[in-house]
């Protein structure tokens, strides 16, 4: 597989409502960032990547699915870790070019264990580039 989602014309068969698809503005590579937050408290956990299938198949299972930009392949989360996500809300932005997929997250959503993944490596706001 060469890492790349189906072509937008080969994901026309995937049971998304045409009114979603047509607002959504993809990258070069048919995909759309989602932004996975924690829907009570408000916590980002972390952003993945969506085309036509993967946004289709999370709003019809309620189970987050996204496209691995690394393996070419689809996954859900948590189908290996158990580290799931039950969907609670989806929202297209106001240009259509980013998702905000709110989740009841089970577990670490980062791929490290880690609950979210920028829980590792905060930046410093000073401008030295040193620890804070």
């Amino acid at each position: 597989m060469s890492g790349r989602p189906p072509t937008e014309e080969a994901a026309s068969g995937t049971g998304l409502d045409p009114g979603i698809a047509a607002r959504l503005k993809r990258n070069p590579d048919g995909l759309v960032p989602a932004v996975v937050q924690q829907h009570d408290t408000g916590e980002v956990l972390m952003l993945a990547w969506m085309d036509d299938e993967a946004l289709a198949r999370t709003l019809r299972t309620r189970a987050g699915t996204y496209w691995s930009r690394s393996r070419g392949e689809y996954w859900v989360k948590g189908a290996t870790s158990g580290n799931v996500q039950r969907v609670v809300s989806v929202a297209l932005d106001c240009d259509g070019d980013t998702l905000l997929v709110k989740v009841d997250q089970a577990g670490g959503a980062c791929h490290t264990g880690d609950r979210t993944c920028f829980d590792a490596d905060p930046l410093p706001l000073d401008g030295t580039g040193g620890p804070r």
